[in-house]
């Protein structure tokens, strides 16, 4: 093993250069973090593992490199270049001459706060925040380049299931014998089930460079722009994964720390940026796979700061992921403006379910991006019978994918024709769920006023416009007797019970 820096007096060089304010050392089991005024100085700890190797300078001048051009991908203001690092372990120093004996990487330092882990601890993480990181993780994961078809192992089955027994193997405790036993079991299981999806979606194109470490402390706010930092660059198997593996992690991190509600945001956002319904079928195994990564990390601490900044219990976190499915089918109902799309973002974050809106569907469907404006008249192009007969079939396909991953569903639409809500009751039903219509409504000038302001602001799917509503009155079927049972009825102009309206779709299938 490399003798280590003396990384005291590299503190005290470069506090010679501020002399008002302190350089601050913050210390993890692989780096020193030096946090100057202005700039922060990242050191790699010469040690091993397993499944990290630092212990020789040349690996860690490599993980430097890849530390920088890997983290310009989402943070290119952040990482500035790789400092040299002379002297001698025991006088080492960031000036001078000399053969190199270390390296270091150098960065801008964001403020006090900024990171997702300080902003939610503070109280100030909010849900757009959250659905921001969620757009540009999957604004990454859409550009990132993809591993070869067949020429490497990443992302294949029998790596998955080796990261999986290695997180298992390294979690052994008295204290949780009993939750890792279940775990075993169900992991047992889920292997089985998930071989053919993994090889598929590897096949498909999904395995690719990810971040690889997206949990909350490695994502930040800067100058108003939320991004991620600080990915893996020590091991390429840890980050050319599943793109839902990725996002997993932080849907994870924020259910362990309480937030449902912000979790199924950023999810919510991911989906809708990157189409991958599919992905939910691997992304309740991929959320357990995180917490034990989590676990492991914190059985890594030193005892004594065990009881500071205490984490979750990520042990507890995965074993609830791995036993807790509440598949259930919401469809919304409702004139363009009468508040939908708000209200079941509320439901979505309350009771933590995944959302598919038509407004983003028909436009993924002919290469647009949800906020990508279409051009078309109603009466062609995206809105053309034909299109919209594949729009529906688009979402019940990917309502069904939820389904079937025990997540609540909650499907975004107007649904104005009866035929539209018998094919998602049809689907409720083969799945054997609970079935409900939220039913949004408001006087005709407020539906008219909130078309005008949304196109207005540009900052929504929908393309509706006052002509588009006269329309939808005059096609618009009333409820069936046997649909009205379903019906959620919300006056959007009014406050809404969120509450009641979560706890009506709780209900059983024929209450």
């Amino acid at each position: 093993m490399d003798h280590p820096l003396n990384i005291d007096a590299l503190r005290r060089e470069l506090q010679a250069g501020q002399p008002e304010q302190p350089v601050e050392l913050i210390e993890t089991h692989i780096s020193w973090v030096l946090l100057c005024e202005d700039l922060a100085y990242k050191f790699k700890k010469p040690v091993d593992l397993g499944f990290l190797d630092f212990s020789q300078p040349p690996t860690r001048r490599h993980a430097c490199d890849e530390e920088v051009r890997l983290n310009r991908r989402l943070a290119p203001s952040l990482y500035i270049d790789v400092l040299s690092i002379r002297g001698t372990p025991e006088a080492p120093t960031l000036r001078g001459e000399g053969e190199p004996i270390d390296h270091a990487v150098r960065m801008r330092r964001f403020p006090d706060g900024a990171l997702f882990s300080e902003r939610l601890a503070a109280g100030n993480l909010t849900a757009e925040q959250a659905e921001a990181l969620g757009r540009r993780i999957g604004e990454f994961h859409l550009a990132a380049p993809r591993a070869s078809a067949g020429n490497d192992e990443y992302g294949t089955p029998r790596a998955i299931e080796a990261v999986m027994a290695d997180l298992l193997s390294g979690l052994q405790s008295p204290n949780h014998a009993p939750v890792l036993a279940a775990l075993r079991d169900w992991v047992s299981t889920q292997t089985e089930a998930m071989r053919p999806v993994w090889s598929a979606r590897r096949e498909a194109g999904m395995v690719r460079e990810c971040h690889g470490d997206l949990h909350l402390a490695n994502a930040t706010v800067v100058a108003g722009e939320v991004t991620a930092f600080d990915c893996i660059e020590f091991d390429p198997a840890l980050r050319w994964i599943d793109v839902m593996n990725d996002a997993a992690f932080m849907v994870m991190d924020l259910v362990a720390h309480g937030r449902r509600d912000l979790a199924f945001r950023f999810l919510d956002a991911w989906l809708e940026t990157t189409g991958d319904h599919d992905g939910l079928r691997v992304l309740r195994y991929y959320m357990v796979a995180r917490a034990l990564v989590r676990a492991r990390v914190a059985a890594l601490r030193e005892p004594s700061a065990q009881g500071l900044n205490a984490a979750p219990d990520y042990m507890a976190t995965a074993s609830s992921i791995a036993t807790s499915t509440d598949a259930k089918l919401m469809i919304t109902h409702g004139l363009s403006g009468s508040g939908k799309s708000f209200v079941s973002q509320r439901v979505l974050e309350h009771v933590g379910a995944v959302r598919i809106r038509s407004d983003v569907e028909r436009k993924r469907l002919f290469g647009l991006r949800p906020l990508e404006r279409s051009s078309s008249n109603q009466a062609d192009g995206i809105y053309t019978p034909d299109a919209t007969r594949r729009t529906f079939e688009a979402l019940r396909a990917r309502a069904a994918l939820s389904l079937d991953a025990g997540f609540p569903t909650i499907v975004d639409a107007a649904f104005l024709r009866r035929g539209e809500r018998a094919m998602m009751a049809a689907l409720a039903a083969e799945r054997h769920v609970s079935f409900c219509i939220l039913h949004c409504h408001a006087a005709e000038d407020t539906l008219r006023h909130r078309i005008e302001a949304r196109l207005a602001g540009r900052g929504d799917a929908s393309e509706a416009d006052e002509r588009v509503l006269r329309l939808q009155m005059e096609v618009q079927e009333d409820f069936l007797d046997d649909e009205r049972s379903r019906v959620i009825d919300v006056d959007t102009s009014k406050d809404f019970p969120l509450r009641a309206i979560c706890e009506r779709w709780a209900r059983p299938l024929d209450a």
